[in-house]
């Protein structure tokens, strides 16, 4: 009989030595063993692996994460044993020589702190209350951190035996690649059973499921993150634990819609049970806004103490921290793609960063500068004073609340410096918000020529706000967020039953998913976005702003391995077209196309020395220019591909976007192929095999920020009817702008002023001698 190689391996033949005679019922037992090339078969739960094995990648690998947990379970009982000690444990009068205890010498450390039994018979009963809270959420998270590390193994042995990757190699890797591995691991072993491949959209489907959701309800005003305020006006206010409790509500907790990670609960996808769930769900914001309230003075006070010990040792070292901006947690709503991953996320916002900092820096108020310049030289004044006569003499450092004095005396002039901006720039509002929106690609189209306007600058500030706003929010979000869940997110919850039911559908392989995920432009389009198309979907499934459009564009440039089908690769192709066509199409301003594409601010700096957008018009001119104009405004590695020097890139390759060697699918890459104008400094896809530097990745960014600005020159252009590009003398009305405080732009003109001829001078001086002579007489 012929043997067949099979799973099934016989057991060693039993040995005893005090007999050799075996039973006979274990002879030629058989058991079966699991070949690791079939252990990763049928991962039952692929939205939480391939979530892990992503934070895997991005965290650094196993070491790292393993550290990071387990320093903070160190640090949140840090926190709560050093507050304790900090309330009981310490004598107060004595540390504060309230008392005279000792005269002989000076109070010690141990003089001023209570013994421990004395310590914990001071303990009140809030204190006590708060100590079980505390140490029941820490027994949580610890079994929590212990349950991650069981699942860090397992994924450390994923990337070591299916993808082939060594810890060493981790970071030299971009998630691009690791992405590719993944998709070869598939057809292998099969990991989801349902499909034979897997596609780049659905990896990122299972990753950011129910993220995309937050985003397209975002998108669509379902759920509520602006808000009318008293002497405020309008607020945006999405703390960090707002948001976590959106999530338990909407996605993971116990009454949520979902029935599982992948799956909506049946019973939302059928229109006649729409009023029992809307007021089912209403109820669980309730009792859920209601736990929120009772346990906000137990957050509040952590929340407190957490903040002092995280941000008060700053503070002290660098007080002009409060006075810097970050991207508010609103704006990482906002202005996020659908199916966008973190790494790429931030790198966007990163790139925007310092011109939006520019932008809000243009907007001062000449009172304000007028009192931050004397009350920084009256606190000065004092500081300075204290510090000579500290120097002449020590015995000054003993006189009571001198230190105070000095604290907060550099702490007016640092915050008055804030406000006191440097009266040698000059900026320029418009190129400023087009250059933020070649990175966050997304802005209304009311601020489009209105930059230079405080309301404009008002609905940003929601954006991009200060850093002592965004730790205000988070400080009383325990005290504000009830209020939301109960009094305005509970009267959504009828919007919030009817979107799950109209925008989710089944994705084979994948599961459940947000049909705003899916980028379909026929369903989900707006035909304002879309060039030369027809179809129209209705308004309520059209998406706002062209999150469909630009989430499409940009995953496309993203993941260029991903297949085009259907609308969204005819979407695409006709972009790329038009971009065409308008390259070689007469120029609307013929006369001032070559003028403008060789004085493009930053061209000296050699940012697309070379590319020729004579035929596009001033619209795509500006486009170009607000793009190049940031080479010029914040030198870096940009202006090294002209120079010659080729840095190398500093630390991995972790957070770089898409792959290493460029996408080449983006309308950039179009006008390259089409044109063939660019020079040989510009990088290209096929150029970079092997030879990377930091110029030459941050180049590759571009291309999405010419498609996004395109796009949103072309919907611009689509509102108001005309087909046609700003005029040169409409840039020239708001291109320059100085500080004001007016609403209005100051439109700089250059006097017109011509050659005449020697002939023409002389007969001139001759008319203004007699016109003189007539006028003595």
């Amino acid at each position: 009989m012929a043997e067949y190689e099979t799973p099934y391996q016989a057991l060693a033949t039993f040995e005893d030595d005090e007999t050799d005679e075996a039973p006979s019922h274990d002879r030629d037992f058989m058991i079966h063993v699991v070949p690791e090339s079939t252990r990763w078969n049928h991962i039952e739960n692929l939205d939480d692996f391939f979530a892990r094995v992503y934070n895997y990648h991005q965290r650094g690998g196993f070491g790292c994460m393993v550290i990071e947990d387990i320093l903070q379970l160190i640090q949140f009982l840090f926190v709560v044993l050093f507050s304790i000690f900090l309330i009981d444990c310490v004598d107060y009068d004595v540390l504060f020589a309230n008392i005279k205890y000792n005269g002989t010498h000076k109070v010690t450390i141990p003089e001023a702190v209570i013994p421990l039994d004395q310590c914990v018979q001071r303990f009140s009963f809030g204190i006590i209350v708060c100590m079980l809270v505390a140490f029941a959420f820490w027994v949580f998270r610890t079994l929590k951190v212990i349950y991650n590390v069981f699942k860090y193994t397992e994924i450390r042995s994923f990337y070591n035996n299916a993808l082939k990757i060594t810890p060493v190699e981790l970071a030299n890797l971009t998630w691009h690649e690791i992405q590719r591995r993944l998709l070869e691991v598939q057809k292998e072993q099969q990991m989801c059973i349902h499909k034979q491949e897997l596609s780049e959209l659905d990896i990122y489907h299972r990753i950011l499921r129910f993220k995309n959701y937050m985003i397209a309800m975002v998108n669509k005003s379902v759920i509520p993150v602006k808000f009318k305020m008293p002497f405020v006006g309008q607020y945006a206010f999405l703390s960090t634990g707002l948001k976590y409790n959106l999530d338990i509500i909407l996605f993971w907790g116990p009454w949520s819609p979902f029935e599982n990670n992948w799956k909506l609960k049946e019973e939302y996808k059928h229109k006649h049970r729409r009023e029992y769930l809307s007021q089912f769900l209403s109820q669980r914001i309730l009792w859920i806004g209601i736990a929120n309230f009772i346990l906000s003075p137990v957050i509040f006070l952590w929340q407190i103490l957490y903040s002092f010990f995280r941000y008060a040792e700053l503070i002290k070292r660098q007080p002009n921290v409060l006075g810097t901006r970050r991207w508010s947690n609103y704006a990482r709503i906002y202005v996020r793609h659908l199916n966008e991953l973190d790494h790429e996320f931030t790198a966007r916002l990163n790139r925007g960063y310092e011109a939006a900092n520019m932008y809000l820096d243009t907007f001062t108020s000449p009172l304000l500068i007028i009192l931050a310049k004397y009350v920084a030289f009256f606190a000065g004044s004092i500081g300075a004073v204290l510090v000579v006569l500290t120097v002449i003499d020590e015995d000054v450092l003993a006189v009571e609340h001198i230190f105070t004095v000095l604290t907060i005396s550099g702490l007016i002039v640092t915050g008055c410096r804030v406000l006191i901006p440097d009266e040698h720039l000059i900026y320029c509002p418009e190129i400023l918000m087009r250059t933020i929106l070649a990175h966050i690609h997304y802005m209304p189209d009311s601020w489009k020529g209105n930059a230079h306007r405080q309301n404009v600058r008002d609905e940003f500030s929601l954006l991009f706000q200060y850093k002592v706003a965004y730790l205000l929010e988070e400080l009383f979000s325990p005290l504000i967020t009830p209020f939301i869940l109960c009094f305005s997110l509970r009267h959504q919850s009828l919007q919030i039953v009817d979107f799950f039911r109209n925008f989710t559908v089944d994705v084979a392989g994948v599961g459940d998913v947000c049909s705003f995920a899916q980028m379909d432009i026929k369903k989900h389009g707006n035909p304002q976005w879309v060039p030369n198309t027809e179809d129209e979907p209705s308004k309520e499934n059209q998406s706002e702003g062209g999150k469909t459009e630009l989430s499409l564009m940009h995953f496309h440039m993203t993941n260029p391995e991903w297949k085009l089908t259907g609308n969204r690769s005819m979407f695409v192709q006709n972009v790329k077209t038009q971009v065409q066509k308008e390259l070689v199409s007469p120029s609307i301003m013929q006369g001032d196309g070559g003028l403008m594409t060789s004085r493009l601010p930053g061209m000296s700096l050699g940012m697309l020395p070379s590319v020729n957008t004579t035929g596009l018009g001033l619209g795509y001119n500006s486009l170009a220019s607000s793009i190049t104009m940031q080479s010029a405004m914040f030198p870096g590695p940009i202006s090294t591909l002209a120079s010659g020097v080729q840095p190398r890139l500093r630390g991995g390759l972790s957070h770089i976007e898409g792959p290493l060697g460029g996408s080449g699918s983006g309308i950039f890459s179009s006008m390259q192929s089409s044109s063939g104008s660019i020079s040989n400094t510009a990088p290209s896809s096929l150029s970079l095999r092997g030879n990377y530097d930091e110029g030459t990745i941050e180049m590759l960014s571009h291309d999405m920020s010419y498609s996004a600005i395109y796009l949103h020159d072309m919907q611009f252009r689509k509102a108001k009817g005309n087909n046609q590009y700003e005029t040169l003398e409409d840039v020239r009305a708001r291109s320059m702008w100085q500080r004001q405080d007016s609403n209005q732009p100051t439109v700089s003109t250059m006097p017109n002023i011509q050659e005449k001829s020697s002939e023409e001078e002389s007969t001139e001086e001759v008319n203004t001698d007699k016109l003189f002579t007539s006028n003595l007489e």
